[in-house]
């Protein structure tokens, strides 16, 4: 049994299986209470009882449906009303494989709605209250298909790229008010993902999947290291690094009251 003193309550959406049961477990090891939300309560409940008596926490088990609206608000009023919580980890979330043209549509309506609308509305309740204590951590759970945007699904792609346009804007935004956001961008990882997208990923290349412990784990590296965005598959964070220093210093050449030459206007 953890015996460490508690660092707070740590909300985890997706919280049922795969990265966010892992992400669960981790916290608690941490020291932090935990609130557990995703469709299955039965689920919920067995891991509760498995992380109460591991490690000692108090574990507070909601059922809700993130993709739906009376869902979000359920958890967007936690948020707000319990002080407690200081740290978010927003990982409800299903990616699609299949081409565009080739895809349902309601079913990629559904993916934006629990993607990029859910997680924005959590972020948003969760971060007035952190701000207003000055302490707090959003953990935003993407994909390197936000970099990698030509694999599978585009839609999936785009959810994906917003979470980490979003993590990084919200980190100039509120970083000096005491909030640390993190944006993880995991590779193929070994969870149930891939039958709800619609691949086997024994179809992948050998070297590929990573074990979603080890996942979770380098990414809570990354968050202590001050990672704003953790890419655990990468093999050298300089890489990144780079990267987006040359997206930094691109931005600087965005604005100017001329077309480029090329195009040949106003010459």
């Amino acid at each position: 049994m953890t015996t460490s003193t508690t660092q707070g309550t740590a909300l985890v959406t997706g919280a049922s299986s795969g990265i966010g049961a892992i992400y669960a477990d981790r916290l608690a090891r941490r020291g932090h209470d935990l609130i557990l939300v995703a469709r299955n309560e039965s689920r919920l409940r067995e891991l509760a009882a498995r992380l109460e008596a591991a490690h000692g926490r108090k574990v507070r088990v909601v059922p809700a449906d993130l993709g739906d609206r009376a869902g979000q608000q359920r958890i967007e009023a936690i948020l707000r009303e319990d002080a407690s919580i200081d740290t978010l980890v927003n990982n409800a979330g299903f990616g699609l494989a299949a081409p565009l043209l080739q895809a349902d549509i309601e079913r990629m309506e559904q993916m934006i709605d629990l993607n990029v609308t859910s997680l924005t509305r959590l972020t948003h309740a969760a971060a007035a209250g952190f701000v207003a204590r000055g302490k707090g951590t959003i953990i935003n759970i993407s994909s390197i298909v936000a970099i990698n945007t030509e694999v599978l699904n585009g839609v999936y792609s785009g959810s994906k790229a917003y979470v980490l346009a979003l993590t990084q804007s919200l980190h100039h935004e509120l970083a000096e008010k005491g909030v640390r956001v993190q944006a993880v961008l995991p590779g193929p990882t070994a969870t149930e993902f891939w039958g709800v997208a619609g691949l086997d990923p024994a179809n992948l290349p050998e070297g590929w999947v990573m074990r979603a412990e080890d996942m979770v784990d380098a990414s809570l590296a990354g968050l202590d290291q001050g990672e704003v965005v953790t890419i655990p598959p990468l093999q050298d964070g300089q890489d990144w690094l780079s990267y987006d220093a040359q997206r930094r210093e691109l931005s600087q050449r965005l604005a100017n009251r001329k077309p480029g030459p090329r195009y040949g206007v106003g010459a």
